[in-house]
């Protein structure tokens, strides 16, 4: 906080009031989103979620050298150290289908020996290996279940909103129709349908999400249309004759989307634990595809031995949370940080 003094018939001003400098960035962004970008980075829980997240990030972009594909034209194939159903313990060496050795791993373990780093599950499929490539499979299914979800519910809750009337009956009864249904349920009925029909894939069970995954976002951004329509800067607009597009795309949506987009942001997070669900009870990818889900799945049948197999579930499960966590700590921050109520405190 620097004070500025000013001069001439000013003077007595300059003894009452301080003024802070404005910096590059905050001129650049405005003020309200350079506060919102001080409130992200500022506190604690939001630097933690976004170290876990940068962190989740530079695994999925550095796959190929962290953990190197045995095929490199399907690397979410985990490879498989022989076919037993017993798995074996961490740092057992590998003697069947070994991949390349990776370029740190002589540095740091101070061997040529590639072994398997956190073991293998059932049917000596290796550990590391599918929580290194589940990385990408999880960025993916959850960035585009969401965005999607997010793009249908903001279309379907804008024109209820704008237009009201017999089109608001029309899509807020289907919305209200479609949340009566079990959410996972739902979207396990669906995949299971989807599945025979597409494949054993990534697409049955994104689908399925998405189809029962948007009225959450149609019904909030609803709300806060209907509240912003009324605005004077959206009558003044239309007294002018702006086009009804323009008004809703560049007056309202601006201005209405910010707690949507937190609630996107939380969901990326529940998405990846609905997939792994679904992956878990055998919904989704082919066996052995690259899915923290499925590694879990794995372990299904050795939850009474994990006195002694305890890495088959214990891996899979903290890289789940702790991928899951670094998503709630930031969106948690965002709805602080864009609640009007908490200006001051976060």
């Amino acid at each position: 906080m620097t004070q500025v003094t000013p001069s001439g018939d000013n003077t007595l001003l300059g003894e009452v009031v301080r003024m802070r400098k404005i910096g590059r960035i905050e001129r650049l962004l405005g003020p309200e989103n350079y506060r919102i970008m001080q409130g992200m980075f500022k506190t604690p829980a939001s630097i933690t979620g976004f170290i876990l997240i940068s962190i989740f990030i530079l695994i999925a972009i550095f796959a190929p050298a962290i953990a190197p594909p045995v095929k490199p034209n399907d690397p979410y194939k985990i490879p498989r150290d022989g076919f037993k159903s017993d798995p074996r313990p961490m740092r057992s060496e590998w003697t069947r289908n070994v991949p390349p050795l990776p370029f740190w791993w002589e540095p740091i373990m101070d061997t040529d020996k590639w072994d398997h780093v956190l073991g293998t599950s059932q049917g000596q499929y290796d550990i590391f290996y599918g929580i290194i490539w589940g990385t990408r499979t999880a960025f993916r299914t959850g960035i585009v279940v969401v965005v999607a979800t997010l793009l249908l519910g903001v279309i379907v809750g804008s024109v209820s909103a704008y237009y009201g009337g017999l089109v608001d009956n029309v899509l807020m009864r289907i919305v209200d129709v479609l949340l009566v249904l079990p959410g996972l349920l739902a979207t396990l009925i669906l995949a299971a349908i989807l599945t025979p029909r597409i494949g054993r894939s990534l697409y049955p069970a994104m689908i399925s999400l998405i189809t029962f995954g948007w009225m959450g976002y149609a019904r909030i951004i609803r709300g806060d249309i209907l509240s912003t329509k009324e605005r004077d800067y959206v009558m003044a607009a239309r007294v002018v004759g702006v086009k009804d597009g323009r008004i809703l795309f560049r007056h309202i949506l601006p201005n209405a989307i910010f707690p949507t987009l937190v609630l996107a942001t939380l969901a990326v997070g529940e998405v990846v634990l609905a997939f792994a669900a679904l992956s878990f009870l055998g919904i989704g990818t082919e066996v052995g595809y690259a899915d923290w889900g499925q590694l879990l799945s794995f372990a299904r049948n050795w939850i009474i031995s994990l006195d002694q197999y305890w890495y088959i579930l214990i891996w899979p499960g903290l890289t789940l949370v702790l991928f899951v966590m670094g998503w709630n700590l930031v969106g948690d921050v965002l709805r602080d940080v864009l609640d009007p109520r908490m200006r001051g405190k976060t």
